[in-house]
């Protein structure tokens, strides 16, 4: 055994304090009983009278500690049992104690309040996870299937009470806790009928170990709807431009046929004939450009990239530049890894309407460069009439100039997102005339 000696409770350490506060008028009053010249039974009855008061108030004493501190370990003990019903009662705000109890009451609604708020949330976030079209399955640190929604039973085919506690595996899910948390799946699942499934995969912790989310999402449908758009957009200006080319080309000849069935011909027939067949010309040789442009845009290499030197890149695109002065704003030296013709290919054609559009009201135009957090930002800005409508600005084959073709800002836009960056094309805030942004990584 420890020679060291056992701590009195906090129970018995209250009653023994209690007894030694009393000790000396004890004491005190003994010596009274015990050398006075009371008789023996008086003695002994008074003693016994002394002893008892002094060891019930002790106790008393004892209890009167002890017992709120059971009613608050009860409290709290409820407390992390879950039960947030139980309340104690009188507590006042005017003492200690009451204190104490009043602030286990006001934690005790204050959790209760939470759970119910924990509750509605979670349910609804239940119900929001069954009515979703998109898998989601929550696998835990061992790969074992812990939750799945309604579209992700579907998916593979089997009920939640049949998958749930399964590992990856077994599901056929097993690469998707592997490799790239976002790219494109082409296995098939026993409840899908799709051939291309969008998969991203997330972690969260839950009781302090890693958990993987997963999100499977058919992009089948979505794919076949925004093809057959594309389809029909491209029909659509297809049809218009060979309509719009076709169609005089059809009155023309017809009109040149009625005139060499006439007899007699007139006398300046050849010269009729010459221009329907100039015109007929005029129209085969711009529907040749139209298809010619549409073949330009389909046929766009992949770039690439190499070290470029912006303000030589600059530079050099504003010296092929004769119509109108075209002012450098210089900006920092800067060297970003793109494919230089390409590049300068799309500052050539951002340059040439901002050129044309100062033309129409005598203004300038500026060219410039910088940084921004994270890449180089190239800026065209012109003070022309501005852009009257933003809508079909990147519509293929749209345009409002008589001897456009509708395809230079698509392109320009295709070439800046084939190398990771952006191009936007805005009206100025303080002046007239529009401002076009072109930004790459570096």
């Amino acid at each position: 055994m420890s020679s060291r000696k056992r701590k009195l409770s906090h129970e018995k350490a209250v009653f023994a304090q209690a007894l030694l506060g009393g000790l000396p008028a004890v004491v005190v009053a003994m010596c009274y009983l015990w050398l006075g010249d009371a008789s023996t039974k008086a003695q002994w009855t008074l003693s016994l009278l002394v002893l008892g008061f002094w060891f019930g108030f002790a106790a008393a004493v004892q209890n009167r500690v002890i017992r709120p501190l059971q009613t608050m370990a009860n409290l709290l003990s409820a407390l992390r049992e879950g039960d947030f019903s139980v309340r104690a009662r009188d507590a006042r705000r005017d003492e200690p104690l009451g204190d104490v109890m009043s602030e286990i009451n006001t934690l005790s609604r204050t959790l209760q309040d939470q759970r119910m708020n924990a509750l509605e949330a979670t349910a609804l976030l239940r119900t929001v996870m069954e009515e979703i079209e998109v898998a989601i399955f929550a696998f835990d640190a061992e790969g074992r299937l812990r939750l799945a929604n309604h579209a992700a039973q579907l998916l593979v085919g089997k009920p939640a009470e049949r998958i749930l506690g399964r590992g990856a595996a077994e599901l056929g899910l097993a690469d998707c806790l592997v490799g790239e948390s976002a790219r494109l799946l082409a296995n098939p699942f026993p409840g899908g009928s799709g051939a291309r499934w969008g998969m991203r995969r997330s972690q969260f912790r839950e009781g302090g170990r890693p958990h993987h989310l997963v999100v499977i999402a058919d992009l089948s449908r979505t794919l076949r709807e925004e093809e057959l758009r594309a389809w029909q957009r491209l029909v659509r200006v297809l049809g218009h431009e060979l309509n719009n080319s076709l169609a005089p080309i059809k009155s023309i000849a017809g009109s040149l046929g009625s005139l060499l069935c006439r007899e007699p011909r007139a006398p300046d027939w050849e010269q009729d004939m010459r221009s329907g067949l100039e015109i007929i010309e005029s129209r085969a040789e711009g529907l040749s450009r139209f298809m010619q442009a549409y073949a330009r845009l389909a046929r766009l290499p992949a770039p690439t990239p190499a070290p470029c030197e912006v303000p030589a890149l600059v530079q050099r695109v504003v010296a092929l530049e004769t119509r109108l002065p075209v002012t450098v704003i210089e900006g920092p030296a800067i060297v970003v890894a793109c494919d230089a013709a390409q590049i300068e290919q799309l500052l050539i054609n951002l340059l040439k309407n901002a050129v044309e559009a100062a033309q129409e009201t005598g203004g300038g135009v500026r060219i410039g460069w910088g940084k921004f957090s994270g890449g180089v930002e190239i800026f065209v800005e012109d003070d022309g009439p501005g852009i009257a409508s933003a809508t079909n600005l990147f519509v293929p084959f749209f345009t409002t100039k008589p001897e456009g073709s509708g395809i230079g800002l698509v392109l320009c836009r295709q070439i800046a997102e084939n190398h990771g960056g952006s191009l936007t094309l805005t009206n100025r805030e303080t002046a007239s005339g529009s401002i076009a942004r072109l930004r790459l990584p570096e």
